[in-house]
C-alpha cells in the first residue's frame, strides 16, 4: 500500500497526524509533511505504508478536509 500526499492542496487541519504518526506537523508553514516520504512531483509526497499502518493511513486519508491525501493499494488502484 503506498500513500500520496499534496502538500500544496493542505490547509493545516492536522487532523491527519491525529489519525497516523506517518504525518507530522510543520507550525511554522501551517502544513503537514508526510515523514519518510519522497517527492515525486511538485510539492506531491509519496511512500509505501508498513502493513500495521495501513488502517490509520486510511483514516488520515478520509479525515482530510481538503483531499490532499491518497491512499493506493498494491495494484495502484486508488481506495481512498
Amino acid at each position: 500500500m503506498k500513500v500520496r500526499f499534496d502538500r500544496e492542496t493542505c490547509i493545516g487541519m492536522f487532523q491527519c497526524t491525529a489519525e497516523w504518526d506517518g504525518f507530522e506537523k510543520d507550525e511554522d508553514e501551517g502544513k503537514a509533511d508526510l515523514a519518510g516520504s519522497e517527492e515525486v512531483e511538485p510539492d506531491v509526497f509519496e511512500r509505501e505504508v508498513p502493513a500495521e499502518a495501513e488502517l490509520d493511513a486510511k483514516f488520515a486519508a478520509r479525515v482530510c478536509p481538503v483531499d490532499a491525501i491518497e491512499v493506493y493499494d498494491d495494484d495502484g488502484e486508488q481506495i481512498v
